[in-house]
Formats: structure tokens, sequence, C-alpha cells
């Protein structure tokens, strides 16, 4: 039988910004802890306004990170039902959004994004509905894993067509309105692939708000090129420094997860490397 690939080491930082709105309507919440197979990342941008934008995203948020802590605890299992897991964790988050508003009927209109992910065996598996960006940043290229459920790409479609100009669908008053979102009714489109995505050592991922979209894809390679070695927390106050400097008066609510990855074996040749002490202490961390 062949040798099971080494697993991750995660190095994972949150971080929230209120920009330049008078609330914080997102909510971000992550678990890598040390020693798991399981790294979580789950994430809400909320709609609605104060005191019902920022309810349906910690709504959308607890239901679903509660759903995929409770299923972590035996990983074996949870592979085997971890996409219809993510699925029902946000039906079930949805039909929370539904009954709070047959409760409080003032909070009707009220919703939310979600972009959920699963780290698990080297295996990447995510949910997401709306316009909530899933990054990967590998060999120097950032992209988009997954859908943007809003107008952006027809806006960006038109301009490939020569409909629109650049900085006309930049402007564009629809660009952000969203084709799809959690908000007590039915679902129109949900991206959650049935194949997960096989990672690799020095992959970083980054569970994102549209907020960090007013930095563009350019901008944020650069920041993580220039700041390759250093640690998510380190990456995650780079980007927010660079928001901040934009001085836009219109910035949105951001929130991030930066999730670095590393081969597990690469902690056995450093030890190697700094001797038999080392590696003792390795084997008694586990």
């Amino acid at each position: 039988m062949a040798a099971m690939p080494p697993s991750f080491d995660f190095d994972a930082a949150s971080a929230l910004s209120q920009g330049r709105r008078s609330y914080q309507e997102d909510a971000v919440i992550a678990d890598f802890s040390r020693g798991s197979d399981v790294g979580l990342a789950v994430l809400a941008d909320g709609m609605g306004g104060h005191a019902a934008g920022d309810v349906a995203s910690k709504i959308v948020v607890t239901e679903v990170f509660s759903e995929l802590m409770f299923q972590r605890g035996d990983p074996a299992a949870f592979e085997e039902t971890v996409t219809q897991t993510l699925l029902d964790a946000a039906m079930a988050a949805n039909a929370c959004l539904r009954h709070h508003v047959a409760a409080h009927p003032e909070t009707h209109g009220m919703g939310a994004t979600l972009v959920a992910t699963v780290i698990l065996n080297r295996n990447l598996y995510w949910i997401s509905v709306g316009d909530s960006p899933l990054f990967l940043f590998r060999n120097g290229t950032l992209s988009q894993l997954n859908e943007d459920h809003s107008m952006a790409p027809q806006i960006d479609f038109m301009v490939k067509s020569g409909l629109l100009n650049t900085e006309e669908a930049r402007c564009h008053p629809d660009r952000n309105t969203l084709t799809s979102v959690l908000f007590g009714e039915e679902v129109p489109r949900i991206d959650c692939p049935d194949e997960p995505l096989e990672l690799r050592g020095d992959d970083v991922l980054i569970v994102a708000s549209d907020g960090l979209q007013f930095l563009t894809d350019e901008e944020i390679t650069e920041v993580l090129v220039t700041h390759q070695d250093a640690h998510s927390s380190e990456i995650a106050d780079n980007l927010l420094a660079r928001l901040s400097d934009l001085q836009d008066p219109d910035l949105d609510n951001v929130s991030f997860s930066i999730v670095k990855l590393k081969d597990s074996s690469h902690r056995q040749a450093e030890a190697a490397e700094a001797g038999p002490a080392a590696e003792d202490a390795l084997r008694r961390a586990g």
C-alpha cells in the first residue's frame, strides 16, 4: 500500500474591519487547531441594515460553524458526508433566518451571503451563496475558486463584448446586486462542488467578504508575494493597511480568514537539522 501524503500544518488568522460604514454586518469564525486533521472557516456578509444585517450574518455563521464543528469529531465519517453536511448546514441557517423574520417582522429583508470551507485530508470542500470570494494563491497566482452570485460577472462580460467600457462596468449601479443570498426563502443558486480541490503545500487560502475586493487582484497578489514568508497574521495586517491607505469614503465592511498551508513533513526535517533534542521534543508534541 502506498504511503499516505503528509498532512498539513495550518497557519491561520482572521480579521475584521468596519471600513467607512457606521456598523459592522460581517461575521467570521475559523478553527485551525494545531494537530487537527480538519480546518474550518465560515464567513457571512449581512444585508438589511443595522440590527438586521448584523443579526443575519451572526445567525448564518453560528448555525453553519456549529454543525461543522459537531461533524469534525469523526473525520473519517465526516469525509463521507462533508458535501451534504455543508448543504444541510446552509439550509438550516436559511431556515433560522426565516424563523427569525417570522418572529421579528421588522427585520423583513434581512439576509446574508455565506462562504464556508472545510480542509480535510489535504482536500478543500466549500459552499458559497452570494458574492463573498474564496481565493487560492498558488505559485504566485491568485484565483477565485467559487462562483460570484452577483451581476458583476454579467457586467464584466458586457465589457468583453464591447457593450461597456471598463470604467462604466466598475461604476455600474447594478454591479453589486446579488443574484443569490440566504434570506429565509428559496435559494436560487448554491456553489457546492461534488468533488474537492486537492491542496498543496505552500498554498494560501483567503475566505473573504466582498469588502476585500476594494483591492484589485493585483494588489492582493502583491501583498501575498511580498510577505510570502510571513505568518498569516502579518499578511492580514498588511491587507488591512492597504485598504486603509485607499482612503475610500465608500469602503465597505471587510472580513477575511487567511490560511497558509505547509506539509507537516517540514517539521521533521527542521527537527532533524536541529538535532536529537529537537526531534525528541517534536515527538512529545505529537
